[in-house]
């Protein structure tokens, strides 16, 4: 007997992204971390997305995710701009990264309201949204089997403590080398996992990159 797919709840930014490298650039392609979680995760599982974007958002963006088993119930549109990021790659392997543009837009004001159709979702991926979110998302789930969250820079710089009470309450961390470097004090990775670790979690994942 086949086990049923359970559908994955992703909480976080969708947005337009304007890219250059030293060859190519992009103007208002689709941006946002939960996005392009949405779009890989997608080809494994049925998606329930919330996020915000403004009611300038591309027809043609909405339709790419509609096309890829989600269900965008929870994806509010509000009048205003879309959250816009602006940026320039470059080095030998565009792994230097310049912002240099951010406007938050109608994201400025998005505190997650979950449909209660979402509510007893059992698998969860919280974006690289501000903790305080996070945490927001999670006091709305009635009971989560595996709950997993990704963070940036700027929260480790402006909100440490919250990050520390989103470990204790997530399943799986995902992090980058020099975060999980810069939260934990240590610069060997493995060490660095283990201080993680010791938040709770059953997973750390370091991305080196």
């Amino acid at each position: 007997m086949s086990q049923e797919i359970q559908p994955i709840l992703v909480v976080g930014s969708v947005a337009l992204d304007t890219v250059y490298t030293p060859t190519e650039s992009a103007s208002e392609v689709l941006g946002g971390g939960a996005s392009y979680f949405c779009l890989a995760a997608s080809m494994f599982a049925p998606i329930q997305l919330v996020a915000v974007v403004g009611d300038d958002f591309p027809a043609a963006h909405r339709r790419l995710l509609e096309s890829r088993n989600m269900d965008l119930r929870g994806l509010e549109v509000l009048q205003g701009k879309t959250f816009r990021w602006t940026a320039r790659y470059s080095g030998a392997r565009l792994e230097e990264r310049q912002t240099l543009d951010t406007q938050l837009n109608v994201f400025a004001g998005f505190h997650p309201v979950l449909p209660p159709a979402y509510r007893s979702s059992r698998v969860i991926f919280l974006s690289n949204i501000q903790p305080e979110l996070q945490l927001e998302v999670l006091d709305q789930v009635e009971k989560a089997d595996f709950v997993a969250c990704d963070t940036i820079k700027l929260w480790l710089d402006t909100d440490h403590a919250g990050l520390e009470r989103v470990f204790r309450r997530v399943d799986c961390v995902i992090i980058n080398d020099e975060e999980a470097a810069q939260f934990t004090g240590q610069r060997f990775l493995p060490a660095a996992a283990h201080v993680i670790l010791s938040y709770g979690p059953r997973a750390v994942i370091i991305k080196r990159g």
